[in-house]
């Protein structure tokens, strides 16, 4: 979790409510990491998750590619940051590998109903966060996405890691934004 709120700074630091992401594989290594960039992107779907997602998923892919034409490195694939490197993955043929199964999702606030929905889709198998959104939560607070036995895919959820550091980041950001 505290990669996750490091991460959570960097967004702020251009303007956007500082949520952050990280992305481990099975083995504990990261995998990617992302924090939001609705703000500076003028991307309405860049989530921390989405933006983490979609560079564990590019990581997976390069990894796949990189078994089939080479031996791993040691050097952190495109869209990897910090953090150990896990070993390349035998999984699907090179571009093919998108599932994260195995993998698991720290991050800073309850994911929303978008997040969900591609946290779900993408076949995470954990999902670890710190605060909760009574206003807009997908995994337990305002709605449950996540558990919601129709699906076909349920990660597990472990909520309120960090809990006290993740809202005051939050309540920080907000604070200043409403002096201004």
């Amino acid at each position: 979790m505290r990669l996750a709120l490091a991460e959570a700074v960097k967004a702020e630091g251009h303007g956007d409510v500082p949520i952050g992401a990280v992305i481990f594989d099975a083995t504990g290594a990261v995998l990617a990491v992302g924090h939001n960039t609705r703000e500076c992107e003028g991307d309405p779907t860049a989530h921390a998750e989405i933006v983490a997602i979609r560079a564990a998923a590019r990581a997976l892919q390069g990894r796949a590619a990189a078994s089939v034409l080479e031996p791993p490195s040691g050097l952190p694939e495109p869209g990897v940051t910090g953090g150990p490197v896990a070993p390349a993955a035998p999984a699907a043929p090179a571009g093919k590998d998108w599932r994260l199964t195995g993998c698991t999702l720290v991050v800073t606030l309850e994911p929303c109903t978008m997040c969900a929905g591609a946290i779900v889709l993408s076949r995470l198998a954990r999902v670890v966060f710190g605060a909760w959104d009574p206003k807009a939560g997908a995994a337990g607070s305002l709605w449950d996405t996540l558990r919601d036995p129709r699906l076909n895919h349920r990660p597990e959820v472990i909520p309120g890691v960090l809990e006290p550091e993740c809202h005051a980041t939050l309540d920080r950001f907000f604070a200043a934004h409403r002096e201004k």
